[in-house]
């Protein structure tokens, strides 16, 4: 798609919210840089792209990311006085501000906004999906880490996702998404009673008041969330449920403006509020799912998930990983989320590098122009990163990492080796994993779509950094009793063993959980006088594989190039896996994609440096808190709809 066709549907808009009264503005037109706050009766929507293809025209609608609506220009960071919220969407982040402000702990406004986001943002995340989180408690000063990730059913073999069964070798009916093959375990309600029971202050019962009057008094269908519906329309359609709740009779997709009201989702959170997550793993919901997930209906290849399979469901405590930069420690998930060690590896690589001095030029609202120079770094960094990424990381309880785990990847003197590996002027392509000992296991990227993000900090200390996701936009395309059911299991490998033979870790196994790159992620700084370490920033972010590229841009945005949190998550994306392809965000205003970038200077730059680049559109859902005196200072995704809040919030 030409740039001079884009920008002639590029909107620039005021992005409003309501929170303890306050009504904000989140951005702002780029010709006045101190917007004041506007009162406005709706939330206007920013520029959408057409979803009826992707930007290369060629990808396949089922294996790709939500699709891409637009960006925000001009966008101002939020500071509030002692608490905020961020979410993916206003009505979510307005709930969530509202547990904050009645005495609501971190953990108390997670489950506010992810019931909530599981009825207005259902393409993302929801209650039949999975989630991690990581939460700093401001009493021990310590920072846990908790695995709501789905697992594969006990009667899952390697095989599961590629054949009917031993003796019938055909491939899933549909496909392994559509069929009951991808449908994993659901862990993030079973993770959330974790969080808030160690953590919280409100009563359970009352964390499911907002969206339980949402889904019975309605809510109208966002921009973002219609163009989803449109682009899975055909999809959703071949589910009953879910071809009631989002397409019109004739069939044809809701349209933005529709008012939705859910009471189906209203029961299902009545009975999660009265019995708590065992609502969800035992009795009637229970069954449902599994009937939903073993359904043959129209020819589908059934789950063999069982009741059971619910029944033994368990969320973990797990320790998070971290590694030091810039005087600073970053807190990272651990496996089977491979995000946090994958954006720890990457930043321990960049370490060497003086990219401080690399800064953006013609700095402006939405993060300036990155230098080529500085961008191939982080490039050849996160190709490095990755790399041992696809051959080590799964879900450490049945393939563990070699040597000493997190701290052999880590490894400063590693990382070291790692990036004297990277030239200035030259790619490398495609990378090798770093030889970490005899690990007879074979490499695989393997494919992940989108999710969700909720960062939150209360007036107590505390803090909250959670990704969400139920896998590709909405996920298996099946419904339940008002909530869609997941496709997690597609992120394992279909394939057991890769061409040489070799075993992946990534594999499925029963019980397992598939590998992630979801990466929720803090950012601590010393405590004085050998006080333990004090959370100073939290952020992450949806997108599949690319979450991992996405933080690590706005950790190197904030962290060496002294942008504000809202700099930081507007500027370029920009990043690689392990490919010779990179990716630059043509979204973004700053990026000429005309003649496929043939005259923009960061895409020349990289591409004189040996690089591949994709000028594609990319769908990043950023948000990130960073500590401002006793308060915040926030911001949040242009290429989505989502609001940072908190109270006595004004904008900067």
């Amino acid at each position: 798609m030409e740039r001079s066709t884009r920008a002639g549907r590029r909107r620039r808009w005021a992005a409003t919210a309501l929170c303890t009264g306050l009504i904000l503005s989140a951005c702002s037109d780029t010709s006045d840089d101190q917007a004041a706050p506007v009162t406005c009766g709706e939330i206007p929507t920013g520029r959408q792209i057409d979803s009826s293809a992707s930007a290369s025209g060629t990808a396949d609608i089922a294996n790709r990311p939500e699709v891409a609506t637009g960006y925000r220009t001009g966008m101002q960071p939020v500071t509030t006085a002692s608490y905020a919220a961020a979410t993916a969407n206003p009505l979510a982040t307005e709930a969530a501000c509202a547990v904050l402000r009645d005495g609501g702990t971190a953990a108390d406004a997670l489950v506010t906004a992810q019931t909530v986001l599981g009825l207005v943002e259902p393409q993302s995340s929801g209650i039949g999906g999975g989630a991690f989180a990581l939460y700093y408690d401001a009493a021990s000063r310590t920072v846990r880490a908790f695995d709501g990730r789905e697992t594969a059913p006990a009667a899952a073999t390697e095989d599961y996702l590629r054949f009917v069964s031993d003796t019938d070798r055909r491939a899933p009916v549909p496909d392994a998404r559509a069929s009951g093959r991808s449908i994993g375990v659901p862990g993030a309600v079973r993770m959330l009673e974790m969080v808030q029971d160690r953590y919280g202050r409100l009563d359970w019962r009352q964390l499911f008041d907002r969206a339980t009057e949402l889904s019975d008094n309605g809510f109208d269908i966002s921009p973002r969330l219609a163009s989803a519906i449109a682009d899975s329309a055909d999809d959703l359609a071949v589910d009953e449920d879910a071809r009631a709740y989002f397409l019109n009779p004739d069939g044809t997709p809701k349209a933005a403006g529709t008012r939705l009201v859910n009471p189906a989702y209203a029961k299902t959170l009545g009975a999660l509020a009265t019995d708590g997550a065992d609502a969800l793993y035992n009795g009637p919901l229970a069954a449902a799912i599994v009937d939903k997930a073993r359904s043959t209906a129209g020819g589908m290849t059934p789950s063999l998930m069982t009741t059971e399979d619910l029944r033994g469901y368990r969320a973990v405590d797990r320790d998070p990983v971290s590694t030091r930069y810039r005087g600073h420690r970053i807190v990272a998930m651990p496996g089977p989320s491979s995000g946090g060690i994958t954006v720890a590896s990457t930043m321990g690589i960049l370490s060497n590098f003086d990219l401080p001095s690399m800064g953006p030029t013609a700095l402006d609202r939405d993060g300036g122009r990155p230098d080529p120079a500085a961008v191939h770094l982080v490039d050849e960094a996160e190709r490095l990163a990755y790399a041992d990424r696809d051959k080590y990381i799964a879900d450490p309880d049945y393939v563990p990492l070699p040597g000493r785990g997190v701290a052999t990847m880590l490894d400063p003197a590693y990382l070291k080796q790692r990036a004297a590996l990277i030239r200035p002027n030259t790619s490398l392509g495609e990378a090798e994993p770093g030889d970490l000992g005899d690990v007879p296991l074979g490499s695989h990227p393997g494919t992940e779509h989108g999710t969700s993000h909720v960062t939150i900090a209360d007036k107590y200390g505390n803090v909250a950094s959670m990704t969400t996701t139920v896998e590709s936009a909405f996920g298996s395309f099946h419904m339940v009793d008002g909530f869609v059911l997941n496709n997690q299991l597609t992120d394992f490998s279909a394939e057991p063993r890769d061409e040489s033979g070799a075993l992946l870790a990534n594999r499925v196994s029963p019980g397992k959980r598939p590998r992630s790159s979801m990466a929720p992620t803090l950012v601590m700084a010393p405590g004085a006088g050998g006080e333990p370490d004090t959370v100073v920033g939290a952020l992450g972010s949806p997108g599949g594989a690319v979450i991992i590229q996405f933080v690590v841009k706005t950790l190197v945005g904030v962290l060496d190039w002294g942008l504000d949190p809202q700099q930081a998550v507007s500027m370029i994306d920009f990043g690689s896996a392990n490919t010779p392809e990179s990716n630059v965000g043509g979204e973004h205003p700053l990026v000429d994609t005309a003649d496929d970038g043939a005259r923009d200077a960061l895409v020349t730059g990289l591409r004189q440096r040996g690089e591949q680049v994709s000028v594609d559109d990319q769908s990043s859902g950023l948000s990130a808190l960073w500590r401002d005196g006793d308060g915040w200072i926030g911001g949040a995704d242009p290429r989505r709809e989502g609001a940072v809040m908190g109270d006595d919030a004004s904008l900067r």
